[in-house]
């Protein structure tokens, strides 16, 4: 009787409006004075409606959504069921069962209310999937799964299930998962031993408390298992915020005693099915992070590792007696080989060609056949490969293509200059052999030669032509290097040093004074920098285009000729002559993507800079390679690298000050 009167009452609001309506269009004709009264009324209807707009909408879902709503066998077959259910048309709701109401809408009604409204992020398409959608609404957390019915004009069927329980278990499941961190003391012997004991006590003592601290804001435990390595168990939960601040104990343990290299590396392995291989993947971090020159953090896990940290020189660590159980090892490997193939990186340098020349002699002289990989077309070394073959030397030297029906089981590789593999002359003699040797200066990235038979990797020294000097020097002293030779390893050790201005040590200068008794001319040596007039313009007009930005010089350019590819890190060079740069970028279009140089004074890590887009190098020296890139695009990503990386420095210095 209630729905009846309430219903009656409706109509005759809506005929009153119909009929003010009609009579106010001849009204408005004939007598305009007239229309006073019948607005009052509409007014009168239309506030009464809105005062009861409420009672309405209960009253069209209680007919629509009622369990009363007779003859409606979709009523019948979805009213009762235990989840909530609504029927969506368009973008709106235009039924639901009660369930839908209690849980949902808290016991109000909403038909014909947007169901984006209702349901926050709903999507019909994802919901249709076998998975359904994940949903939030207020502190429940629910699965939705859609299907639209058959002929009724795009009406979609949602059913909600809570699973809520579900879900908050699994999300607390993998947050509680374990996760391993290896944390190492830099440079330790190098530091400490020139301390008192009672100094050596005071600083373990600090770093002690630093890391103790550190990890006390875990769940986990902290144990010192040697005098320089710690090892720590934490929760997944805690590695989360660990990469959130950027591992910011880095800093704060630089901060203890700035410009005197204390600093930690640190490897972390999380997301592994057991607490072995979250171990076993620390262990791999902790190597690559070692190998990349220490203070930093290197992350790994299922799919791949992230970086973090990476600002300091470090200090040097090489002795000559670890280059004389290489040279040893690596005399014995080539005489076991029937043949060996020496091959350096893409777009070969004054250093991967003189390396490589200096591995060759070491062949030559354990009289085993031997032969140089090298695309002749497309190497930046082009003068010093010319002097060769004028000399006589072409024998030495073929192009990959020709190196393949050569590889036998038996057959040596040795690399020089790279330890990535998608930066390799050519990958395919790489994956052809199955012995392979690496000699190489630049830090550890992702995606190294895996498990060679022989690794020679020193971050610190200037260039793979001084590791292969030193490895000479250990090698019988008759039938030796010739002049020549010594020239191209010369040349290779002042590209990388740029003449020896940057990133030279005490071993750098020894090798060169070798070099020099070994009849390496210095003056013939400088000539295979040497440029064309072509070359000399378009470097020039990278330089004139570079603009600054935030204290790096930033040069773009389409295309350049064919051949001009050994201007790009000239005219890197010359951008740092500049005032007031700490680094320099040149980026220019090639094949449709671009190749970029980058060059510092130490004052940035252009590697790590680099890293982000699939380059590499050095603190002082890097490349990229981007492919299916535009100029513009490459240059975007520079700058936003260059802000994260002056972003890290601003908290570095930040968290400096604070503990000062």
């Amino acid at each position: 009787m209630k729905n009846k009167i309430q219903r009656d009452y409706f109509v005759v609001i809506l005929l009153l409006l119909t009929a003010c309506a009609a009579l106010a269009v001849p009204l408005a004709v004939t007598a305009p004075q007239w229309l006073i009264a019948p607005v009052v009324v509409i007014v009168f209807a239309l506030v009464l409606l809105a005062f009861s707009i409420r009672s309405l909408r209960r009253f069209v879902a209680q007919n629509l959504c009622g369990t009363n709503f007779e003859g409606s066998k979709i009523q019948y077959s979805l009213a009762r069921l235990p989840v909530p259910v609504a029927l969506i048309s368009g973008k709106n709701v235009v039924w639901y069962n009660p369930h839908f109401r209690e849980e949902i809408l808290n016991d109000t009604d909403a038909v014909l209310s947007p169901a984006e409204r209702l349901l926050p992020g709903i999507d019909l398409a994802v919901c249709s999937r076998p998975h359904g959608q994940d949903l939030t609404i207020g502190e429940n957390r629910y699965t939705a799964y859609a299907s639209t019915t058959s002929g009724s004009q795009g009406g979609t069927l949602v059913y909600l299930v809570n699973d809520t329980f579900y879900k908050n278990t699994l999300d607390e499941y993998n947050a509680s998962r374990p996760a391993c961190l290896i944390i190492v003391i830099d440079s330790y012997d190098e530091i400490f031993n020139d301390m008192k004991d009672s100094e050596q006590a005071h600083e373990q003592e600090t770093i002690n408390s630093l890391l103790e601290e550190y990890i006390g804001r875990t769940t986990g435990f902290l144990r010192r298992v040697s005098n320089n390595r710690y090892i720590a168990v934490v929760e997944e939960r805690d590695v989360r915020w660990m990469i959130e601040e950027r591992f910011d104990i880095l800093d704060k343990v630089r901060a203890l005693h700035p410009g005197s290299g204390l600093t930690l590396s640190i490897g972390v392995g999380h997301g592994g099915s057991t607490l072995q291989e979250c171990q076993e993947m620390a262990r791999e971090s902790i190597d690559i992070a070692l190998g990349r020159g220490g203070d930093q953090a290197a992350v790994k896990t299922v799919d791949g590792f992230e970086f973090f940290g990476g600002v300091s020189h470090g200090i040097e660590k090489r002795s000559h007696v670890r280059s004389r159980i290489i040279a040893n090892a690596l005399a014995d490997q080539i005489r076991k080989s029937d043949s060996v193939i020496i091959m350096g990186h893409r777009q070969s340098d004054l250093d991967a060609l003189g390396s490589a020349i200096g591995i060759l002699r070491m062949c030559k002289m354990c009289d085993v056949p031997s032969v140089i990989a090298i695309r002749s077309g497309a190497t930046l070394a082009g003068a010093l490969l010319d002097t060769f073959i004028e000399a006589g030397e072409s024998h030495n030297f073929i192009e990959p293509e020709e190196v393949y029906n050569l590889i036998t089981p038996d057959t040596l590789l040795i690399v020089t200059d790279t330890y990535q593999k998608r930066l390799l002359e050519d990958q395919k003699i790489y994956e052809k052999c199955r012995r392979v040797v690496v000699i190489d200066h630049h830090r550890m990235a992702v995606g190294h030669i895996d498990n060679p038979i022989l690794l020679y990797h020193e971050p610190f020294a200037s260039s793979a032509s001084e590791l292969v000097c030193e490895l000479l020097q250990f090698m019988p002293p008759q039938d030796n290097i010739t002049p020549l030779e010594a020239q191209a390893l010369l040349a290779g050790i002042m590209l990388d040093t740029r003449s020896f201005a940057l990133h030279v040590g005490v071993r750098t200068f020894e090798a060169a004074a070798w070099l020099r008794s070994r009849g390496a001319e210095t003056a013939e040596t400088k000539q295979l920098f040497n440029i064309s007039k072509e070359e000399y313009e378009a470097r020039a007009a990278l330089v004139e285009s570079a603009y600054i930005y935030k204290g790096c010089a930033i040069a773009v350019s389409g295309e350049l000729a064919p051949g001009m590819s050994v201007v790009l890190p000239m005219a890197a060079n010359d951008l740092l002559t500049i005032n007031g740069v700490d680094a320099s970028f040149v980026a220019v279009a090639k094949n449709g993507g671009v190749n970029i140089s980058a060059r510092s004074m130490g004052a940035l890590n252009v590697q790590v800079i680099l890293e982000p887009l699939g380059g590499g190098g050095h603190l002082t020296m890097a490349g990229a390679q981007m492919k299916n890139c535009t100029v513009e695009q490459a240059e975007k990503r520079i700058r936003e690298e260059i802000d994260h990386y002056r972003a890290a420095q601003a908290a570095q210095a930040g968290a400096a000050q604070i503990h000062s």
